[in-house]
């Protein structure tokens, strides 16, 4: 069968929503498409670890600690189910590292900011993980299937990262003065990169017309912060807080929130590498990796030897 005839069979299954599995024939750059998403998302989660886990040791409680340590453990999970996904495209799961480690691959902007202050944990949750499932809800019905019924499981558990990270805003935005202040403080700081974790403006997107035939995507990266935008303008209000952006107001002729232009310079330069902590956070990831060759040989001579056995009974 002609290309061009497999190319119309694939495009009419993904019209008719039925899955691509790995063993389906597929266009390269379809696979090439969802290797790039999928282990973008992957290092993502992992990475995600690095600015949460240094406040594990400084959590304000044993519940705070044992809420956090759990999140995080989440996050490497999520990472482990999408490293797998993404090795069904016939990525190898080393050759990501590498990429992620050479610079080639890229992981959300927004883990290249400090976090400062323990009301960053809370504003991770509610922003950052409330941004996150904005894009992964959509996710759950990729046409692509191991992502889709991975997104399933992340999806839960993200939906929790949020509420938890509201109800320790909550708590600071109900105490002092000083805990007042931090809530705010944390909503001014994570307000505007989480915005643009949505990605750039949609004429600048370059994936994105084939990714939404293709029904890797189901909205676009302006659709989908908007629907973010107007979500936690109502929810901040329960908070008491506001958001640092003098342009939020209601547009009653849309039924949506009007907001401020982002500053796109930045997250091109984080996106580049020139962010506050893109240098830390990439060579956290190849420590860990070299520190943790040994397991990893380990692992392997195990799994040779049982194979050695397997074959000799």
């Amino acid at each position: 069968m002609g290309t061009h005839n497999l190319e119309e069979l694939f495009q009419n299954k993904i019209d008719l929503e039925i899955k691509i599995e790995p063993k389906n024939w597929m266009p390269e750059a379809y696979r090439k498409t969802n290797i790039r998403q999928i282990s973008q998302h992957a290092h993502s989660e992992i990475v995600g670890m690095l600015p949460e886990g240094n406040w594990i040791s400084r959590a304000p409680s044993l519940k705070r600690k044992a809420i956090l340590i759990a999140k995080v453990q989440d996050e490497a999970g999520h990472g482990l189910y999408l490293y797998a996904a993404a090795e069904t495209l016939g990525q190898s799961r080393e050759q990501m590292f590498n990429d992620l480690h050479s610079g080639k691959a890229k992981y959300s902007s927004i883990f290249n900011y400090p976090t400062l202050t323990w009301a960053d944990m809370g504003a991770i949750g509610w922003l950052v993980d409330g941004a996150a499932i904005m894009n992964q809800v959509m996710l759950t019905r990729t046409s692509y299937g191991p992502y889709a019924r991975a997104m399933v499981r992340i999806c839960k558990e993200e939906s929790f990262h949020q509420r938890q990270g509201f109800e320790s805003l909550w708590v600071l935005s109900k105490g002092s003065e000083e805990q007042r202040a931090l809530c705010q403080d944390a909503i001014n700081r994570w307000w505007w990169p989480a915005l643009m974790m949505f990605g750039p403006i949609d004429s600048e997107s370059t994936n994105s017309d084939m990714s939404m035939k293709w029904k890797i995507k189901r909205k676009t990266n302006d659709e989908l912060r908007q629907q973010f935008v107007d979500m936690i303008a109502e929810q901040v209000k329960l908070l008491g807080m506001t958001l640092p952006d003098p342009n939020l107001r209601w547009n009653e002729a849309r039924k949506h929130y009007d907001f401020g232009e982002i500053n796109w310079d930045e997250f091109w330069q984080v996106v580049k590498g020139n962010g506050p902590c893109n240098k830390e956070r990439l060579e956290a990831r190849k420590k860990a990796w070299e520190q943790g060759a040994w397991v990893r040989e380990a692992a392997q001579a195990y799994a040779n030897k049982q194979r050695t056995r397997n074959k000799a009974a």
